[in-house]
């Protein structure tokens, strides 16, 4: 199991998210950007900072 917390890319959000592979991780980093942050797209280099918070749960 891997996780990723978004207070490493935005300050303050305490939003955990986890999953089994990175890609689901990454898939489920992109929902809570859209539904908590109002992000419809994720940056190329956003997408690069999750990717570096990948953390095994």
């Amino acid at each position: 199991m891997k996780q990723f917390a978004c207070g490493t890319v935005v300050d303050g959000c305490d939003g955990v998210v986890t999953g089994e592979t990175e890609d689901d991780v990454l898939a489920a980093a992109a929902a809570h950007a859209a539904e908590a942050h109002g992000m419809a797209e994720v940056p190329d280099e956003v997408v690069a900072a999750i990717r570096a918070g990948i953390t095994d749960a």
